[in-house]
């Protein structure tokens, strides 16, 4: 049998995208079926193989050529062969079956109890010691379980979250927004960091009203942490005049070493020489941490498993 073009075919031989989302729409499910008559070359065989009725298969074959306006197999008796057009067909569907198998593999392997994936975002301050102990205590009765881990702010990590890159976040301040779930897990006290030459140095504590002359150094606009810093400083009065703008804290408390201003910040994980950390009296200096995740998007087991590990650390996710 000669290749022949098929001139009733059902779609239209131009390159519009809708008509090839149309035409991957019609092709997909017939594409085992087309690779595994062109492997036996005999439909037979083929319905045999696949466990479905030759009817069935003739059927779709027949369907497929229309659809695609060409011929794809030669038809002598009870076997076939593949035409040219079947050849270079049968090259792109061996290669898109392959990698849903694959794709397919993958999705069990993450969705494993045992031993799938969770994607997890956290704030860069949380990424020394808080997530290092949380995941070596879940591990502890999961061993298997795997992560994928992500540092950034809060907003970036909304972002994923919404684009479905991550499963859970810990983030602050809570989110709260009608497509997202939030818990509040614990808080942390913000001290002011000074250089240790300072002039409030030799103090424990501090008003924060008392550093409203201080030049200060924060994080970007669009952390939360800069919006508590923000908020606590025109809570006591005053607008912070800002000297420089960093994307993590321990780059702030560097700057501070430095005499080159003043800081709100967590307690760090490991004492930085050269600064002086005070408590803050007079208003409640603390940001809020929680867990996040998308309303209404199912959890795989590993990271259902996780999520119900975070939740029981409410009030203990912190190091005191």
């Amino acid at each position: 049998m000669q290749h022949q073009p098929r001139s009733a075919g059902r779609l239209s031989q131009n390159s519009d995208t809708e008509d090839t989302d149309h035409i991957v729409r019609l092709l997909a499910p017939r594409l085992a079926y087309f690779a595994g008559v062109a492997r036996t070359e005999h439909v037979t065989r083929a319905a045999q193989e696949l466990q479905v009725p030759q009817s069935t298969l003739s059927r779709a074959l027949v369907r497929l050529e229309r659809d695609l306006g060409v011929d794809l197999f030669a038809r002598h008796g009870r076997t076939v062969s593949l035409t040219p057009a079947g050849r270079t067909f049968l090259g792109s569907v061996e290669r898109a079956l392959a990698e849903v198998g694959r794709a397919a593999e993958s999705v069990r392997a993450d969705a494993d109890p045992a031993a799938g994936k969770v994607a997890f975002g956290f704030l860069h301050t949380m990424g020394s010691e808080t997530v290092p102990g949380l995941i070596r205590a879940f591990r502890a009765d999961h061993p298997r379980v795997r992560f994928s881990l992500v540092q950034n702010y809060g907003e970036a990590m909304i972002e994923r979250l919404r684009a479905g890159e991550l499963d859970l976040c810990l983030t602050s301040p809570v989110p709260d927004a009608p497509d997202l779930v939030a818990r509040r897990l614990d808080e942390q006290r913000l001290r002011l960091v000074v250089p240790d030459d300072h002039r409030l140095a030799g103090r424990k504590r501090v008003r924060l009203a008392e550093a409203a002359d201080e030049a200060f150094v924060t994080l970007e606009p669009g952390y939360g942490l800069r919006r508590i810093t923000d908020a606590l400083c025109a809570e006591a009065g005053f607008r912070p005049r800002i000297a420089f703008e960093g994307e993590e804290a321990e780059t702030l408390r560097g700057l501070v070493a430095a005499g080159l201003g003043v800081a709100l910040l967590p307690p760090p994980a490991v004492a930085r020489p050269g600064v002086v950390e005070l408590n803050v009296t007079g208003q409640r200096a603390v940001r809020e941490i929680g867990v996040a995740w998308l309303d209404g998007h199912p959890d795989t087991a590993p990271v259902a498993a996780f999520k119900r590990f975070l939740l029981s650390r409410r009030g203990q996710l912190l190091p005191r």
